[in-house]
């Protein structure tokens, strides 16, 4: 694992997360994007929590709106009929897939909407309620979409044994076969060569605090299903600027205590949350688990959900 003082973590020497470190999923997500920018609803309150700091119950009601809105988010982004060609190529059992859902009481029009070969250009729209489905779906989609981050990136570093060893791929049980039939063979979109070095790029810098990698090395659900994300959205012409927007709100919502705490840090210090930058707190001192343990020291973290490695 790096440490906290690094600044950037050499490649292939962050700690994979294994399949014996799968936890549950949780994940919360809200807010609103439309037509490239961000933009918050405030007519749905907000709801209590308890988050980490000094301040009123009032105060961390409305911090809690500002990084995780109850009003829910649209992305902008199409899915179009992507569920349906995941399930043509073998990458999502549906039968497996909807079991699952039913055996969780969530098998709803939502769940319906992202397997339907109709193909919709309706945008990606994210609540509460389908975040977790979301999360299964761009983590399916980052697994099977052909990308050399996948083929040349640290999931291939011999060191590690395999890229079939890992949450992100072992752990995805909803395939027809072994998941790793489906690892980066499938061509559901094609990235030009700028848009591929933006994910590239973009990929490199976003972390997560379940562990010390970045979007680079996806070797949990969260990783591959950023990496399906960022893949999704570039090949539709979003700019690197809303990408790095879209993933901190993303990123908030798989890991609600973890923005809510370094939300809290950055509001004591004087920067509001909609004015930081996405880019800063998606970097390994905010986001990636070494970073965010030195941010939670100072800081009482929030009791809640996380976001674990699992389907």
């Amino acid at each position: 694992m790096n440490s906290q003082e690094e600044k950037t973590p050499k490649p292939f020497e962050e700690s994979p997360v294994k399949m014996n470190s799968m936890l549950l999923i949780s994940i919360l997500v809200s807010g609103l994007i439309i037509a490239g920018a961000l933009m918050y609803r405030s007519d749905v309150p907000a709801e209590d929590n308890e988050v980490a700091s000094n301040q009123s119950d009032t105060t961390v009601s409305e911090l809690e709106q500002k990084v995780l809105p109850v009003g829910g988010v649209v992305l902008p982004i199409t899915w179009g009929n992507l569920g349906a060609q995941m399930i043509d190529a073998g990458v999502i059992d549906a039968e497996k897939f909807r079991y699952m859902y039913k055996q969780r009481g969530l098998l709803n029009e939502d769940l319906e909407t992202l397997l339907s070969e109709k193909k919709t250009d309706d945008n990606i729209e994210i609540t509460r309620e389908n975040a977790p489905l979301l999360l299964n779906m761009f983590w399916a989609l980052g697994l099977s979409n052909k990308n050399s981050i996948l083929e040349e990136g640290p999931m291939m570093d011999p060191r590690y044994g395999g890229a079939h060893r890992f949450a992100s791929t072992a752990g995805w049980t909803l395939a027809k076969g072994n998941p790793m039939d489906h690892y980066s063979r499938h061509s559901f979109f094609n990235l030009t060569p700028e848009q591929q070095e933006l994910v590239l790029k973009v990929s490199k810098g976003i972390y997560r605090p379940c562990c010390n990698n970045s979007t680079h090395f996806p070797d949990c659900n969260h990783g591959m299903a950023m990496l399906g994300l960022l893949e999704l959205a570039a090949s539709q012409g979003v700019s690197e600027e809303m990408l790095w927007e879209i993933a901190l709100v993303v990123n908030s919502y798989w890991f609600p205590d973890t923005y809510l705490t370094i939300a809290t840090y950055k509001e004591n210090a004087g920067v509001p949350w909609d004015k930081v930058d996405p880019k800063e707190v998606l970097g390994i001192d905010y986001s990636s688990a070494s970073g965010y343990s030195k941010i939670a020291s100072q800081v009482r973290t929030p009791k809640g959900q996380g976001g674990g490695c699992s389907v």
